[in-house]
């Protein structure tokens, strides 16, 4: 295990991750945490929506990493990286031949070589543009997830669906480096999260955005609330049993999300 330091406990500072410096991310251990000890802690994965609040979702999330004994990690991932109008890079989790969830698992591997952490599986939530990259992470690396909470994603990957990526799966092999692997998601415990008043117009994807896809692009519906109808569908039938909510008098609201996710949480790690 690394040396601590001040930069380290409990609250870290941002770090480049060693994998890629073009990355960040921040953690959190529990105050309990003993350098000296063998105890190991779970690990939460919490990713940030468009604005890149990433320290700031970290804290929101310290008593519950206190009150249930677990780690928290809260990777960056910045816009510009492939120009001034790169915003939503990361959310496709491959873009302008970046693997974001390569990027993400080398982050995993180097907290766990300086903690002590449970890093096989990890608890992760996303909301807005990280529920999209949440998503499309659980269809590519199911068994790395002990359990996700997908809040409002402005566009998701229909599991099954047979069009290609990022529509459906049916070329994820070519798109992604592995198969579809349907029974592997389906046990994947999966918490599906939107504010009922989540409806707002403006979310038609156009020709020429980063998201634009000519098979199917705009298939899944017109709002952040139908869009998850679409993915908890295409979910459920896969054999997959999300737990949906839909949170009355709410709209495109991060930290409403929030309390569900940890109550989520909560339950798994009591398993």
């Amino acid at each position: 295990m690394a040396r601590m330091n001040f930069y380290r406990l409990p609250a870290s500072a941002m770090f480049a991750a060693r994998c890629d410096p073009r990355f960040h991310y921040c953690t959190y251990v529990p105050e309990s945490y003993d350098p000296e000890a063998s105890r190991t802690y779970p690990l939460a994965v919490l990713i940030h929506h468009s604005k890149r609040d990433a320290q700031a979702l970290r804290d929101r999330f310290t008593a519950f990493a206190e009150a249930h004994q677990c780690a928290l990690l809260a990777p960056l991932f910045p816009c510009g990286i492939n120009g001034e109008d790169d915003f939503n890079n990361y959310k496709l989790m491959r873009h302008a031949g970046i693997a974001y969830d390569e990027v993400l698992l080398g982050m995993i591997e180097e907290v766990g070589q300086v903690f002590r952490l449970q890093t096989e599986q990890v608890l992760m939530y996303g909301f807005s543009g990280g529920g999209q990259f949440a998503h499309r992470f659980l269809l590519r690396h199911p068994d790395r997830l002990r359990g996700i909470s997908i809040a409002a994603p402005g566009t998701v990957t229909l599991p099954g669906d047979p069009r290609g990526w990022w529509v459906g799966t049916g070329d994820m092999e070519a798109s992604t480096g592995a198969p579809f692997d349907p029974g592997a998601v389906a046990r994947v415990p999966v918490q599906l999260l939107v504010g009922a008043e989540d409806t707002a117009g403006g979310m038609t994807i156009r020709r020429g955005s980063d998201f634009w896809c000519e098979d199917g692009a705009n298939d899944a519906g017109a709002t952040r609330v139908a869009r998850l109808t679409a993915l908890e569908t295409a979910l459920r039938g896969i054999g997959a049993a999300p737990e949906r909510q839909d949170l009355p008098g709410v709209g495109h609201e991060a930290e409403a999300m929030e309390p569900p996710v940890r109550a989520f949480f909560g339950r798994l790690l009591a398993d």
